[in-house]
């Protein structure tokens, strides 16, 4: 690898980005890093709004199209850096590539966007139709999708490019996420005289049961709308000589094209109240979790955990648009899908606005110990968010 690759502007960025540790609602130092790189690089504004997302804005010189690029600023914690091969918060770069936590999840994509779109303007002298935006975002590990609301609100984006790792290729689907909880009401007693209480896990345990014969949804693209249970808890806890008076049980609910608050729901209540009404003592709930978090600004971030998936068909214009534009550099993409949540649960799932995903690296690194990026995959990946611009602002 040459001097001058190492040496370049997005190689640099990317590191400056990994360098700041941004947990979420700890975004402030990646936020401060963009807003330096837009104010210096020809970045008509800078807009950070209530949650602190970052939005850097170039306007061309005639009307046209307005595309926007999404990456997170957040990353997942680091649980013990004395077990990664080189620290998770240097940047260091061994063997072609850079290593640390963010990497590939996604401020490597987040400074290919910045510096493409620098660059772009800069060939084109800013003769180029509509508006560019690259934004900076918030608590997506949290809450997929939900500090976009405010960025789509802004921005008006006729096309929005998720940055989530493809491996250049492009990606024009996600099944979604929801967070269901099942909460069972008994009544505590002593557990020397069992009889007098409801012991409410043994009741739930009789309604996970039954819920692992529900048949799941199924599309032919995405896959099964898995329904899985991933945490349950008692109360009291620790339970020593008390019968639980509550226990409650967390489900992962991966949602398919279409699936809706109320269709997600409406097998598992209606199974939930056929139980009910054959058991008196069965008291049991069941709703959508609700998440709160804490940003950087000091605005409070809310959201119910349902994040909808999304599809295109590969022939639309759109995404044809895009993929020719990336063979038009010598570039192969293959047109796929995602198999995790992204913000494309909001832009495209819930604001119906036609997004793909296109960003560097495997997705299997995302969240793993000794993360990296290859410095390749960054060159090339700003290359492609280049010609991107170039096909839908020309």
């Amino acid at each position: 690898m040459s001097r001058e690759t190492v040496d370049s502007q997005v190689v640099k960025l990317a590191q400056a980005l990994v360098r700041e540790r941004s947990y979420s609602g700890e975004e402030k130092g990646v936020s401060d890093v963009l807003t330096k790189f837009f104010k210096d690089n020809g970045f008509t504004d800078v807009h950070i709004d209530k949650y602190g997302n970052t939005i850097g804005h170039i306007k061309g010189s005639r009307p046209g199209k307005a595309i926007l690029f999404d990456g997170h600023m957040d990353t997942v914690p680091v649980t013990d850096e004395s077990v990664w091969k080189y620290p998770p918060f240097a940047a260091e770069i061994h063997d072609g590539k850079i290593y640390g936590r963010g990497t590939s999840d996604m401020k490597g994509a987040l400074a290919a966007m910045a510096v493409a779109a620098a660059e772009f303007n800069e060939e084109t002298k800013g003769d180029f139709a509509g508006d560019i935006y690259v934004a900076g975002v918030v608590h997506e590990e949290c809450f997929e999708g939900v500090a976009a609301r405010e960025i789509s609100k802004y921005t008006n984006p006729d096309i929005v490019v998720i940055g989530e790792a493809s491996q250049l290729n492009l990606k024009i689907g996600q099944r979604g996420r929801a967070e269901i909880k099942l909460e069972v009401f008994g009544k505590a007693a002593h557990s020397a005289n069992p009889e007098k209480g409801i012991n409410a896990v043994y009741k739930i345990g009789e309604i996970i049961q039954e819920i692992r014969k529900l048949e799941p949804t199924h599309n032919e693209t995405l896959g099964d709308g898995i329904l899985e249970l991933v945490d349950i808890k008692s109360s009291p806890y620790p339970g020593a000589s008390v019968v639980p008076e509550y226990c409650v049980a967390t489900y992962d609910r991966r949602l398919l094209v279409g699936e809706t608050l109320e269709s997600v729901m409406e097998p598992i209540q209606k199974l939930v109240d056929e139980m009910m009404a054959k058991d008196p003592e069965l008291d049991a709930k069941l709703s959508y979790s609700v998440g709160e978090e804490k940003c950087f600004t000091g605005e409070t971030i809310k959201g119910e955990r349902f994040f909808p998936g999304w599809l295109y068909d590969e022939e639309e214009e759109f995404v044809q648009t895009a993929y020719n534009a990336l063979k038009e550099i010598g570039q192969e993409p293959i047109i796929t899908q995602y198999n995790f949540c992204t913000n494309g649960s909001h832009y495209a799932g819930e604001a119906k606005i036609k997004t793909f995903g296109l960003g560097p690296s495997l997705e299997n690194l995302a969240h793993t110990l000794d993360e990296y990026i290859e410095v390749d995959q960054l060159m090339k990946v700003k290359d492609s968010y280049k010609a991107i611009c170039g096909a839908f602002n020309k």
